[in-house]
């Protein structure tokens, strides 16, 4: 995939939120801005535009000027610390962005040779701030507002965006979902627990919290854990699954072959146990299993 660097605009007075700190909002335990970053993770630099906070991997700040001067200001504010000939540019409310579109964004772009691609949610409207676009037409374009206008702060995003060559991306209607109202931060927070999600949703806030950057193959721990719970003992699930991580740790090398080595290990000890217990391992298993 072609490099790019990636803008987000994190600031805005969040009025419909009662001005509550919007990317700081917690959606599965995560930030929104820090959902929006797992989606970009794959930027040269990450350019953040607004108040400095904590975030789950670091990244570069900038201000537009004044702050709060609206999205053509502090795009213009991310562009100035660009170096890539791509950009990303994404807002910080939009919790099920992944990783699928923004490859799909950027690709798009190199295969069509326009100045920019966005995405279009469900209902055709553009969105402008789900997009990667050339970085020198965007850096002129916004030169020329500034001269036409005197200033950036204030201008509406339309402005900037009619005047380039763009290409429309339709993806997964979820991906432009963004969270202006309390009522979409509690749709997204209960989507996450109704469709099937909360598993993955669950294990990538828990990594996040503890600093952890690991794949592993989260089928094989629940097999082990549930032939722990079933052949030995309900409780021997949770202590089996942290002493595999443990052991992990310990062993060293490559994180998750090391994973997976424990696992089997832990996994094959927990049949034994259950065929002792069953009785079909052992002397006279096989007459018994005659009787």
């Amino acid at each position: 995939m072609t490099a790019y660097d990636a803008i987000v605009l994190a600031g805005g007075a969040a009025k419909r939120l009662g001005g509550a700190d919007k990317p700081g909002v917690r959606v599965g335990g995560r930030s929104l801005l820090d959902r929006v970053l797992a989606a970009c993770e794959g930027a040269a630099r990450t350019v953040v535009v607004g108040s400095r906070r904590p975030t789950v991997r670091p990244v570069r700040w900038a201000r537009e000027d004044p702050p709060g001067g609206g999205p053509v200001a502090a795009l213009d504010a991310g562009v100035r610390c660009a170096e890539a000939d791509t950009v990303l540019v994404l807002s910080a409310d939009l919790p099920f962005l992944g990783e699928p579109t923004v490859r799909r964004l950027i690709e798009t772009l190199g295969s069509t040779g326009r100045e920019g691609a966005l995405l279009t949610d469900a209902d055709g409207r553009d969105q402008p701030l789900v997009a990667a676009y050339r970085a020198e037409p965007l850096r002129r374009e916004l030169a020329l507002l500034a001269t036409e206008y005197g200033r950036l702060p204030g201008l509406p995003l339309r402005l900037l965006v009619q005047e380039l060559d763009l290409a429309r991306v339709d993806a997964d209607p979820l991906a432009s979902f963004d969270c202006d109202t309390w009522e979409d931060i509690s749709t997204a927070r209960a989507r996450i627990r109704e469709h099937g999600t909360v598993l993955d949703e669950w294990i990538t806030a828990v990594k996040d919290e503890l600093g952890i950057e690991l794949d592993v193959d989260t089928h094989a721990l629940l097999d082990l854990a549930r032939d722990a719970a079933h052949g030995v003992a309900r409780p021997a699930a949770p202590l089996t699954t942290f002493l595999v991580g443990y052991a992990a740790a310990k062993a060293g090398g490559d994180g998750p072959e090391a994973v997976a080595e424990a696992a089997r290990k832990a996994a094959a000890l927990a049949v034994r146990w259950a065929d002792e217990t069953e009785g079909t391992d052992g002397p006279g298993a096989e007459g018994a299993d005659a009787g």
